[in-house]
């Protein structure tokens, strides 16, 4: 079971003797398709959607500023009412797209990706927002996105997931992943640092107490090709393959 399942089982566990665990019924969405070219980010917002944030900067090389955009739908039907749970009510439901634009020599820029996938949906009213604490950025030349996870009650676990990704192969490849995942009751905090580059991975282990004494270990990853940020998948519930 995946990280935000079992946080979400223990929610359900933990809220039994007091209230109902929200259940809400989340639409189905068909995504569009951005457009190929445009003269600036608004060109490539969908009717229906709204561009919630860009970053600017040099991705591919060329000298010429590209733009990372996160759309996000406007669509009221995705908004549903969650009268008797916990959490938010109404929740918005309304999905994102990451998208890429890279510019051009002539001006303007042309889509080089569109991604549904890494920052998921919000399915659950009483989770953080994915991007509340993170977002995507354009530094030294590479993509970064920062995603969180956390429930408002019945659950403990919090998490944090940042991507950095290099336009390399003609695609974005994964060259770091780091995430930390913090136990609020327990105070137990475990940190995983991976340099795709060198395949070293490094893990701590300390306590919010006395993060200090942090015990740190090391693994070497196995050799193998760099994901591309199509293959992640869900960015909260990616795990990766860590050696030994």
């Amino acid at each position: 079971m995946r990280l935000r399942s079992l946080l979400a089982a223990a929610a359900t566990f933990a809220l039994t003797a007091t209230a109902a665990f929200p259940d809400v019924t989340v639409p189905p969405v068909t995504y569009p398709a951005l457009a190929a070219r445009g003269a600036n980010a608004a060109a490539f917002v969908p009717a229906g959607w709204k561009l919630e944030s860009s970053a600017s900067g040099d991705l591919n090389g060329d000298g010429r500023a590209d733009l990372a955009i996160v759309l996000r739908g406007a669509n009221r039907r995705n908004i549903v009412a969650n009268p008797d749970g916990l959490g938010q009510n109404p929740f918005d439901t309304n999905p994102r797209i990451l998208a890429v634009l890279f510019g051009q020599a002539t001006g303007g820029y042309r889509l080089a990706l569109e991604n549904h996938t890494l920052i998921p949906r919000p399915d659950n009213p009483v989770a953080s927002d994915f991007l509340e604490d993170g977002g995507v950025k354009i530094e030294r030349g590479v993509l970064k996105v920062t995603m969180s996870f956390f429930l408002s009650a019945g659950g403990w676990g919090t998490a944090a997931r940042t991507y950095t990704f290099r336009w390399q192969n003609s695609r974005f490849e994964l060259i770091g992943f780091d995430k930390r995942d913090l136990q609020r009751n327990t105070g137990e905090m475990v940190s995983t640092s991976i340099n795709y580059s060198t395949r070293k991975v490094r893990i701590g282990k300390s306590t919010m107490e006395n993060d200090s004494a942090e015990r740190v270990t090391w693994r070497i990853l196995p050799a193998g090709p760099l994901l591309s940020l199509a293959a992640i998948g869900d960015g909260i519930e990616f795990e990766p393959a860590i050696g030994r």
